[in-house]
């Protein structure tokens, strides 16, 4: 049975860090488009980063870049999204997202097959 499971998530003041965590289980996350987006109150959700293992390819959505970092860890079966310099403007609720399928426009929500429950992180000025 797949599941994606986020955690790390908190309150933070402005230019504060967090470490989200997004565990995998029933697949290899080495083989799969493992996503990040973010969703605030009243917005559409958004692609933040992507990481393709096996392709040894990252992606950032413009806003995180030079701040947030997403990494694996094979052994865990594990994606984190280190976030640094936190805005208030990075408050919404975290969601960790994986396909098999991992060309084009990864910042579409659509394309992704398997989905955690999300993560809050609130950022205070």
């Amino acid at each position: 049975q797949v599941q994606l499971v986020e955690s790390g998530g908190g309150s933070v003041q402005a230019g504060g860090s967090l470490r989200l965590s997004c565990a995998a289980s029933g697949f290899t996350i080495r083989r799969m488009c493992m996503v990040w987006f973010r969703q605030a109150p009243g917005k559409e959700r958004e692609g933040v980063a992507r990481i393709y293992i096996g392709g040894g390819s990252t992606d950032y959505a413009d806003s995180v870049k030079g701040r947030f970092t997403i990494s694996p860890d094979n052994a865990k079966n594990t994606v984190y999204l280190q976030m640094n310099s936190l805005k208030p403007e990075d408050t919404a609720m975290y969601y960790c997202a994986a396909d098999s399928y991992c060309v084009g426009s990864w910042y579409d929500s659509g394309r992704y097959t398997y989905w955690g429950q999300g993560t809050q992180v609130t950022v205070s000025s």
